[in-house]
């Protein structure tokens, strides 16, 4: 069973460079995502605005392309097979919605302020003691997790660690 978390930043760069981190940990196998996403609460406008780490668009019309050259070719039509592939895939690529719930994304930025955004997290498995130290020195806040009240009472405690500094001695 996967686990959502969702943490919230004042502005999109930090948003950002915490999923490139997680993205990063997911490449050396220390956490398994299945979703990562991160919405902003535009400035000027106030709008929401998802920034997916998959495009299901795209890759739809690069599968549906391939087969459609495929078919193609078998019909003397290569490009046409390719074009209407590709409109086939992308189509279909945009009615695909696999993760973190676009409409609950939506719902629940609208409680950002404008300027600041968050990250919505699908975690599958994570090696915690090594995810969790460097999440937390991005700072934010945890907005909502899936977890059992005493795991993410725990969790809390270890983002008020991390965000304590070590005292300086004064030499």
């Amino acid at each position: 069973m996967s686990n959502l978390f969702v943490i919230a930043y004042d502005d999109l760069a930090t948003a950002n460079q915490v999923r490139d981190k997680l993205l990063s940990m997911n490449r050396e196998h220390l956490v398994e995502l299945e979703d990562v996403v991160v919405v902003e609460r535009r400035e000027k406008d106030g709008k929401i605005k998802l920034h997916q780490a998959v495009s299901h668009v795209g890759t739809g019309a690069a599968g549906g392309a391939l087969w459609g050259s495929v078919i193609g070719l078998l019909f003397l039509v290569p490009f046409l097979g390719a074009a209407v592939g590709a409109a086939a895939g992308a189509a279909g690529g945009s009615a695909v919605d696999t993760g973190v719930n676009d409409n609950f994304m939506k719902e629940l930025s609208t409680n950002l302020r404008p300027g600041a955004a968050a990250v919505f997290v699908l975690v599958k498995k994570s090696v915690r003691d090594k995810v969790v130290p460097e999440i937390v020195k991005f700072g934010g806040q945890l907005v909502q997790t899936s977890l059992s009240n005493e795991d993410e009472a725990h969790l809390r405690e270890m983002m008020k660690e991390g965000f304590k500094e070590e005292p300086t001695t004064a030499s």
